[in-house]
C-alpha cells in the first residue's frame, strides 16, 4: 500500500509522541524530552527516550516514529497503524490511486530541482556577480562558516537559472512548479522570481528543501520576498530554520521564535541554537503545534515596538485555546530600538541571554498588553478590562488551567488597579494606599484578625454587597487563609453567571469547587454583628445596614486609609458634580452625595463621635 509521503508527514506532525507513548507508560521529564522504561525489553532504569518526532532506546537500540511505535507495540501492520493514528488525528487516509504515486514522484522531483537551485545560488554568492550580496552578509557580522551553515546565496540578475540547470534535465515548467519562476496572468513564463537578492533556503524539519526567502539590497519592494505556495511549501505550516533549531533544542538550547531571517542567523551564530522565525505571516495554530513538538515552553522574542505588541497579542489569542498544563509560551520583549540581531551586535550575546532569562509568562504578557497605557482607568474601563480577562481565560479548554489563569489575571488586575491605586496629595506627592509597613501583617494578625473574620463572614452571608466594597476589600492585608478565600470570592464575582445573581448559595457552590467550604462555614458560624443577622433572619436584614456595618469594621481595621480614600472620593464627587437629588421629611428638595458615599460618611461620623455601629 503506497501512501502519499506528504500525508505521512502530516500524520507524524499531528501525533505527539509523548502523548502516544505515555498512554501505556509512565513518562518522566529528561531535560526538554521524556524518558521511560523501554516497553520492548525488561529494564528497571529508564533508557527509552522520547523526542518530538522519534524515540530511541539506549538499552536495546529500538528506534522509530509514531507509526513504527504502534506497529511494534500493538503488532499492527503499516497500513493498520496509519489507519489508527489517522483516525485519532481526525485525518482521512488518501485512497491508493495512481495520483498518489504521481504526487510522491512530483515531490521528489521538486525537491531535486530546489537542491539544484540552491547550489546555483550558493555558487553565485562567491562569484564576482555576488560581490554585493557577500559584502552585505559580512557587513551584518556573519562569518563564512555561518553563511555556509545556512546555505545563503545570491540570485543573480534573474536571467541565467534555466540555462544553467537545463543540462540537469530541469525545464521551465519544473521551475514554475518549484516556485522560483514567475508566470503571467495567462500562466506563461515571466522570468525568475528572485533577482539581485540574497537568498535564504527554507527547509522542512528533516532538512529537505521546500522554498526560498530573499532580501533585496536596494530600495526595491518588498524588501523580503518568500516563494509562493507549492506542493512542497506552505508558509503557515513551517518555520524558517526548523531543522537546525530542532538539533539545537535537543542539545539543550531554548526554543526562541523571532521575527526575521537575520535575527535567527544572528542568534545561531551567537550560540543560541534554537532560533526559528515565521515566514512573513502571523503565527498560526499549525506553527504553534510545531513549536510545542520541540519544547513545552518556547520563548517568543518580539521587537519592542507597537508592531511587536500587536503580534504578541495575536499570538496570545491564538494560543489560549491550545494551552494545556504541559505546554505554554513565554515572552521576551526587547526595547523599542532593538531586535535580536541589533542587540547582539551592539551589546553582545550576554545581553541577549539576560533578555531571554527575563522572559515572562503568557499571563503576565497578556495582562501587560491589555493594560498598556492605562494609568487611572475609570469604573467602566476597569469593568470592561476585568470582563475581557475572564473571557480570555475561558478560551483555555483545560478547566483547571483556565481557573488558574483566571485567578492569576484577576490577581494582577486587583494588584494593579485596586491595591496599588495611586492618589495625589496636595503638592503632587504620590500615595499608594496598599503599601504596608513591614509590621503591618503582624498587627493584623494580633489585633484585627477577628474583625477581618467578621468582615469576610458578612460577605459570605451577603455576597450581593461585594460590588460596593470590592475595591477596599481587595486592598486589605489579610492572613493567608483569608487571602485565599478573598481570591476565590473576587474570582467568583467576575463570572458571567454570577454577575446577575450574587447569592449565598451560588457563592458557597463556587467555594466548594475550590476546596474552601470548611473555612467559609467556620467563618459564617462565628459571631456576627446584629445588623447582619444570625442567618435565621437573614432575609429581613436591609442591604444598606450590612454595607454600613462592613464599612464600620473596615474603618476600625484601617481608619487612616478609610478616611483618606473617603476624602478623595468626596473631592472627586464635588469636582465632577456627582450628586443626587433628594426630598427631606419637610418636603424640601436638595442635592447630596450618592448613597454609597453617604454610607461611608455616616460611618466616619459615628466613629468620631464614639458610636459603635453594629459591633
Amino acid at each position: 500500500m503506497a501512501i502519499d509521503a506528504a500525508f505521512l508527514d502530516e500524520l507524524r506532525n499531528r501525533t505527539p509522541l509523548p502523548s502516544l507513548i505515555g498512554r501505556r507508560n509512565k513518562l518522566v521529564r529528561s531535560g526538554r524530552n521524556w524518558k521511560t522504561c523501554c516497553p520492548f525489553h525488561g529494564e528497571k532504569t529508564p533508557s527509552f527516550y522520547i523526542y518530538d518526532d522519534h524515540f530511541h532506546c539506549f538499552g536495546c537500540g529500538v528506534h522509530g516514529d509514531a507509526i513504527s511505535y504502534v506497529m511494534q507495540s500493538e503488532g499492527r501492520s503499516f497500513p493498520e497503524a496509519v489507519e489508527q493514528l489517522a483516525s485519532e488525528a481526525g485525518l482521512e487516509v488518501p485512497k491508493a490511486d495512481p495520483r498518489t504515486e504521481a504526487r510522491a514522484r512530483e515531490a521528489q522531483s521538486l525537491g531535486d530541482v530546489l537542491n539544484l537551485v540552491q547550489e546555483s545560488y550558493r555558487r553565485r554568492l562567491y562569484r564576482p556577480e555576488g560581490r554585493e550580496g557577500l559584502a552585505y552578509l559580512r557587513g551584518r557580522g556573519l562569518t563564512d562558516q555561518t553563511i555556509e551553515r545556512f546555505g545563503l546565496g545570491w540570485s543573480g540578475d534573474g536571467r541565467q537559472l534555466l540555462d544553467e540547470l537545463r543540462p540537469h534535465g530541469v525545464s521551465v515548467e519544473m521551475l514554475i512548479r518549484a516556485g522560483v519562476m514567475r508566470v503571467d496572468e495567462q500562466g506563461a513564463p515571466k522570468g525568475e522570481l528572485f533577482f539581485n537578492r540574497v537568498t535564504f533556503p527554507i527547509r522542512d524539519r528533516r532538512g529537505r528543501m521546500m522554498s526560498f526567502g530573499a532580501r533585496t539590497l536596494g530600495d526595491g519592494q518588498p524588501k523580503y520576498l518568500n516563494g509562493p505556495e507549492t506542493a512542497l511549501f506552505s508558509k503557515r505550516r513551517t518555520l524558517f530554520n526548523l531543522d537546525l533549531a530542532r538539533e539545537g533544542v535537543h542539545r539543550g538550547a531554548d526554543l526562541v521564535v523571532v521575527e526575521g531571517y537575520m535575527d535567527v542567523i544572528a542568534l545561531d551564530q551567537a550560540g543560541f541554537g534554537g532560533a526559528v522565525a515565521p515566514l512573513g505571516t502571523a503565527m498560526g495554530e499549525e506553527q504553534l503545534e510545531l513549536l510545542w513538538r520541540m519544547s513545552p515552553s518556547p520563548i517568543l522574542c518580539l521587537d519592542g515596538d507597537a508592531a511587536g505588541a500587536r503580534a504578541a497579542l495575536r499570538v496570545c489569542e491564538v494560543s489560549l485555546p491550545l494551552l494545556s498544563p504541559e505546554r505554554t509560551i513565554r515572552f521576551c520583549r526587547l526595547d523599542a530600538q532593538d531586535d535580536p540581531d541589533s542587540l547582539i551586535r551592539s551589546r553582545g550575546p550576554r545581553a541577549m541571554q539576560e533578555a531571554l532569562s527575563g522572559a515572562t509568562s503568557m499571563a503576565e504578557e497578556l495582562f501587560g498588553l491589555l493594560t498598556a497605557g492605562l494609568v487611572d482607568p475609570g469604573p467602566d474601563q476597569r469593568a470592561a478590562l476585568r470582563e475581557k480577562l475572564v473571557t480570555l481565560s475561558k478560551l483555555i479548554p483545560d478547566r483547571a488551567l483556565a481557573s488558574e489563569y483566571r485567578s492569576t489575571l484577576l490577581d494582577m488586575f486587583f494588584e494593579r488597579f485596586r491595591r496599588k491605586k495611586t492618589f495625589q496629595r496636595k503638592g503632587g506627592e504620590s500615595l499608594k494606599l496598599s503599601t504596608q509597613a513591614p509590621g503591618a501583617m503582624r498587627d493584623v494578625e494580633s489585633g484585627n484578625v477577628e474583625r477581618l473574620n467578621i468582615m469576610t463572614a458578612m460577605l459570605l452571608r451577603h455576597p450581593d454587597i461585594l460590588p460596593e466594597v470590592e475595591q477596599a476589600y481587595a486592598g486589605l492585608s489579610l492572613p493567608s487563609d483569608l487571602d485565599r478565600l478573598r481570591s476565590a470570592l473576587l474570582d467568583w464575582s467576575c463570572q458571567e453567571e454570577a454577575r446577575d445573581a450574587l447569592t449565598e448559595e451560588s457563592c458557597m457552590a463556587w467555594l466548594e469547587g475550590h476546596g474552601l467550604t470548611d473555612l467559609a462555614e467556620a467563618l459564617k458560624s462565628g459571631p456576627l454583628p446584629r445588623s447582619v443577622g444570625d442567618g435565621k433572619v437573614r432575609d429581613e436584614v436591609l442591604t444598606v445596614d450590612v454595607i454600613e456595618s462592613w464599612w464600620h469594621f473596615y474603618a476600625l481595621v484601617n481608619f487612616q486609609t478609610f478616611e483618606r480614600t473617603l476624602e478623595e472620593d468626596v473631592t472627586k464627587a464635588v469636582v465632577n458634580g456627582d450628586m443626587e437629588s433628594f426630598v427631606d421629611e419637610n418636603g424640601q428638595s436638595g442635592l447630596r452625595f450618592p448613597s454609597a458615599l453617604m454610607t461611608r460618611l455616616r460611618v466616619r461620623d459615628a466613629l468620631k463621635s464614639g458610636e459603635r455601629v453594629g459591633e
